[in-house]
Parts: C-alpha cells; sequence; structure tokens
C-alpha cells in the first residue's frame, strides 16, 4: 500500500486494490511523504468507510483534533465491539470522536454539563454503561482527565445508538426538519452562512438532534451550575441569545420548553460554530 494523503502522524489515507483507506498506527505517517509506502508492521487499523460523506468527515476529524483524542476513542470503540460482540455502525467513528475529543476540552476547562437522562442509561444500557466506566478509566490514565458520570451516560448513549442503530423513520424527519429550521435561524439571527459540510456544522446538529428528542421524550429540567452559567452569559452574548430564539421556536411549534441548561450547551456549540465563521471571513 502506497500513501496517498498523510493526515497526522498516526493515520494516513492509502489506495488499495479494493479502493481509497485509512490507516492507523503509532508514528505511521511521521516523515512520510504521498507515494511512499506504508510499514506493515506499524498498522493497528484499516477504516474502510463506504459512505463517502463520512470518509471524507473522518479525515477532517483525524486533521483536526488532537491525536491523543482520536487514539482513545478509537480504543474504546475496539473495546466496545470486542465485548458487545459486534461490528458498531461505520458512522461512530465520525460522531464519537468528535465528541470525545469535544467533552474532555470542556472537562479541562472545568465545564461540565449534567446528563438528565442518566439513571435511565444506567438501567438500560447496562453493558453500555460499563463500556463508558472503562472509558472513563482510560481517560484518566491517559490524558489525567477525570470525566463525571454525566459523561460515562453520554459515551453509553453515543455506543448503543451505534449498535442498534435504529430509529423511527418519521421521528427522523421530523427531526431533521426542525433541526434545519433551527440552523436557517442560527443564520439569521447571526448574520453568517452555515457551511453543511464542515464538523462545526456536524457538531452543531448532532447535539440538537440528540436534545431535541430527550426534550419530546421527558422535558424535565436539569441542574447546571450557577458560575458557568453567568460566565457563558456575559462571555458568549450573541450565541446565548441566539440560543434563546431556538428555544422561543421549539416552544411555539411543539408546546414544550428547553430547559435553561439545555440552551446553555446550545449556546456553546453556536458560540464554537460562530468563532470559526468568523475566523473563516478574515482568511477571505
Amino acid at each position: 500500500m502506497r500513501i496517498n494523503k498523510i493526515l497526522n502522524n498516526s493515520a494516513v489515507v492509502v489506495k488499495d486494490i479494493d479502493g481509497e483507506k485509512i490507516v492507523m498506527g503509532e508514528g505511521i505517517g511521521f516523515q512520510k511523504r504521498k507515494n511512499d509506502l506504508v510499514n506493515q508492521a506499524k498498522i493497528d487499523k484499516v477504516f474502510v468507510i463506504k459512505d463517502s460523506n463520512e470518509h471524507k468527515k473522518f479525515e477532517e476529524i483525524l486533521q483536526l483534533l488532537p491525536e491523543e483524542h482520536i487514539k482513545i476513542a478509537e480504543e474504546i470503540i475496539t473495546y466496545a465491539e470486542k465485548e458487545l460482540d459486534v461490528i458498531i455502525n461505520e458512522h461512530i467513528h465520525v460522531a464519537f470522536c468528535d465528541h470525545l475529543s469535544f467533552a474532555i476540552e470542556r472537562l479541562t476547562n472545568g465545564i461540565s454539563i449534567k446528563n438528565a437522562l442518566l439513571d435511565q442509561i444506567k438501567i438500560l444500557y447496562v453493558k453500555e454503561f460499563q463500556i463508558g466506566l472503562w472509558a472513563k478509566a482510560l481517560i484518566k490514565e491517559n490524558l489525567g482527565v477525570e470525566i463525571p458520570e454525566d459523561e460515562v451516560g453520554n459515551i453509553a448513549m453515543h455506543i448503543h445508538t451505534a449498535r442498534m442503530n435504529a430509529g423511527d423513520m418519521q421521528e427522523t424527519i421530523d427531526i431533521t426538519t426542525t433541526i434545519q429550521e433551527i440552523t436557517r435561524i442560527i443564520e439569521s439571527c447571526l448574520n453568517i452562512n452555515i457551511v453543511e459540510d464542515t464538523m462545526s456544522y456536524e457538531r452543531l446538529i448532532t447535539h440538537l438532534r440528540f436534545s431535541f428528542k430527550s426534550l419530546l421524550s421527558n422535558g424535565t429540567n436539569h441542574d447546571y451550575d450557577q458560575k458557568m452559567a453567568s460566565m457563558i452569559k456575559e462571555n458568549f452574548k450573541e450565541a446565548f441569545s441566539c440560543a434563546k430564539e431556538v428555544g422561543q421556536f421549539v416552544e411555539g411549534k411543539y408546546r414544550v420548553k428547553y430547559p435553561d441548561a439545555e440552551l446553555l450547551y446550545i449556546s456553546m456549540h453556536i458560540q464554537r460554530f460562530y468563532n470559526r465563521a468568523v475566523m473563516r471571513k478574515q482568511q477571505m
């Protein structure tokens, strides 16, 4: 196999007789160039992602996110497949790597988010939650970051969703349509154009989808840290104002109200997306 593209020191894209693949391994891309032969002894994982969109997004993740975050995320996925004795849906490589890196980034900055479904997750997804606890220990050992049980629950949900690959079609259509409308609201109130094939967009809609499904199923309120709330409202004023508009839209359409904590979390996603949009404009 010859290297077609170097993504980072530990990941390269190769072209093989049966198509393009992403190959990972410690130092596999270090000091390499296009068309160099891959050192077979260094290969740990080979990804054949059939969905071209997902393949592109995974390449982007491997280039943007810290290598140690990706390595840990992939270790967790491999462990989950072994423990559950299943091949997990290939979409998890994009969604989970991105989620885990964002969570580690948040926790490193002292921002912890409550998981309103934690008690239910512990009961309904016992095996997935145990995998989450294993992941908690792995992250602590490798990065020195202590993740709370709320985040263990999020890991369990990601694994369960990818494992089952389930969902009602009409519900999916309804939620997708609502997220599209929310996207337009964000564009309007921040006066930006959302680029839909970016990781910022993927991150935003992934969270909106999970949060919206949770809202419709239980509508319960969340606990949140007042200091964190004050920080977000003060430092992310435009994003928080935009999140409130999103909340008003959802309440008007579905007669359900987003909890304050959820609006704060949506604000962080919007701010992150907004920052990248501003950077793109400055580079033009």
